[in-house]
């Protein structure tokens, strides 16, 4: 197996750091989401990005409050000991109605250091 071909893992097999914010996000929780992030982080959404533990929050806040959705987590894979893949599906009021989001993490020092969504 090449060490950049992802491989499907179970969920519960995704870092607790990952699962942590899993389900902090899931749960409106900022503190505890914003937590999982090395200081230095960055998220990419939607084609912008946010640097730093301020801006990650801002985003946190907004994406909790911008539409009402649920969220199932789909499938998890890994690349790497620091590369992870969780696919989630989103059903809500958001144009198209439904979509499958890759959220893909990279880790330093067990924290995320950088978060990808992407369809």
């Amino acid at each position: 197996m090449s060490s950049h071909q992802p491989h499907t893992i179970t969920p519960s097999d995704l870092p607790k750091t990952i699962t942590r914010y899993l389900r902090a996000h899931h749960d409106h929780d900022t503190a505890t989401a914003v937590a999982a992030f090395t200081g230095d982080a960055t998220v990419t959404d939607d084609g912008r990005t946010y640097q730093g533990a301020t801006a990650i929050e801002e985003w946190l806040n907004r994406s909790a409050t911008e539409f009402t959705y649920t969220i199932e987590l789909t499938e998890a894979q890994q690349t790497n000991p620091t590369h992870y893949v969780a696919t989630h599906h989103l059903e809500g009021d958001f144009p198209g109605g439904s979509v499958d989001l890759r959220y893909q993490f990279s880790l330093r020092d067990d924290l995320i250091e950088r978060l990808v969504i992407e369809p």
